[in-house]
């Protein structure tokens, strides 16, 4: 069957950086998706009960609205780009700054001008909605609890006591999780950037350059080869540095027989990509080899789970494909040595739902969905090895594939 994998071999997406007509055919895909994406929203909207939706997550706001800001600029913009959800349109917040944008980027919705005076208008913004479940007027606001601050709730709740504010959790994220197939051809063309900017960078890495010079490079590699920005900042940590699941770059230098590990990410029209590499440079030691071959079977049970599941069209659920690697460096010896969880969903966010791990909701994985897979052994002060590859699970067309194209065989440089 076209796109399966059988087995544990992964195939692996032929993607390419993108060009400008890929990314004018993406904003046309999505303009066109927002529709449904907001009918989805309001069927849970009237399931709970709610009359409007209030929402601030940049990342919520470009996938309902296609109002785009960028990394870190929400602490900025003020209450610009935060928007409302009624029965029948999307709300859009922009002062001076960004009306122009908005007007731009949000076609379909209506943009109200807010400056300092959110809090005093937003009664009359509320009356200006026709509430979802229809009768006499908004009651009650589904409002982003995890992203809204208390201050910010307490003003809106003062400003309009007559309305109800309704903490919600996860609503448009959970829709989020399920990817349209424009959706994943841009997070395979942000890995399709990074494979190649890995690739650019081999040449440069050799004993004496530092960490910070290697990751500078590697996120110029990617800047100037198709990616709009990174997905977050570029990881760079040799020898015993490479132990930090999450270490940043320092000037430590590459140092004869010793890991080498990026953990790195292009952004492209908006959505990410994700990978981590460990590298040997010179001649790799036996323990070295020992751990990245563990992590490397760890990795490959993981794909065979998933490949099992896929293709007999079930749905494996977030735990069991973190349990299936876990046991296997468990086996070798390193149980203790992986605590963090296998992977996570990415696409606006390089985190989002869903998550792998032994602590994530024992529920069946959305479909179509894209997510990593990472294991990692970690030896405090000693060294330590991930390998992490993206893939887009459909098991309701028994689909999956690898979309990290950057080869997993031992690599040694310099």
């Amino acid at each position: 069957m076209p796109g399966l994998i059988a087995g544990p071999a992964l195939g692996i997406h032929p993607a390419t950086p993108p060009t400008q007509e890929d990314l004018d055919r993406w904003r046309v895909d999505d303009y066109e998706a927002r529709p449904r994406r907001l009918a989805r929203l309001r069927e849970r909207m009237a399931a709970e009960g709610v009359d409007a939706y209030f929402g601030v997550r940049r990342e919520n706001t470009r996938y309902v609205s296609g109002f785009v800001l960028g990394e870190g600029e929400e602490k900025m913009a003020g209450v610009s780009g935060q928007f409302l959800v009624s029965a029948d349109e999307v709300v859009v917040l922009a002062d001076s700054r960004y009306t122009l944008q908005a007007r731009d980027d949000c076609p379909a919705a209506r943009v109200e001008p807010v400056y300092n005076d959110f809090a005093e208008r937003w009664p009359a913004l509320l009356s200006s909605l026709a509430p979802v479940g229809g009768g006499g007027g908004v009651r009650r606001v589904a409002m982003e609890a995890g992203f809204v601050s208390h201050a910010m709730w307490e003003r809106l709740a003062r400003g309009d006591p007559g309305v109800t504010l309704v903490a919600a959790e996860g609503w448009i994220e959970q829709l989020r999780q399920v990817k349209e197939p424009a959706e994943v051809e841009r997070i395979a063309a942000a890995c399709a950037v990074a494979d190649e900017a890995l690739q650019r960078l081999l040449p440069a890495i050799r004993p004496g350059v530092a960490e910070h010079d290697l990751a500078l490079q590697l996120e110029w590699e990617m800047r100037t080869n198709g990616a709009e920005a990174l997905a977050f900042d570029v990881a760079c940590l040799a020898g015993d540095r490479a132990a930090l699941p999450h270490g940043s770059p320092g000037s430590r230098v590459v140092r004869d027989g010793e890991v080498l590990l990026f953990d790195f990410g292009a952004q492209v029209a908006g959505y990410r990509s994700d990978m981590t590499r460990t590298l040997f440079v010179g001649e790799p030691s036996q323990r070295d080899l020992d751990v990245y071959q563990l992590v490397l079977d760890a990795q490959e049970a993981a794909f065979a789970a998933l490949s099992e599941a896929v293709e007999a069209g079930e749905h494996p659920t977030n735990r069991s494909i973190d349990a299936a690697a876990r046991e296997v460096i468990a086996t070798g010896g390193h149980g203790e040595h992986f605590g963090h969880g296998l992977g996570h969903g990415i696409g606006l966010a390089t985190h989002e739902s869903p998550s792998l791990g032994r602590l994530a909701p024992e529920a069946p994985l959305p479909s179509p969905t894209v997510f990593s897979v990472e294991p990692g052994i970690y030896l405090d002060d000693v060294t330590g090895v991930r390998i992490e590859d993206l893939v887009v699970c459909d098991p309701d067309a028994r689909r999956l594939e690898r979309l990290t194209r950057f080869t997993r065989e031992v690599t040694v440089v310099g």
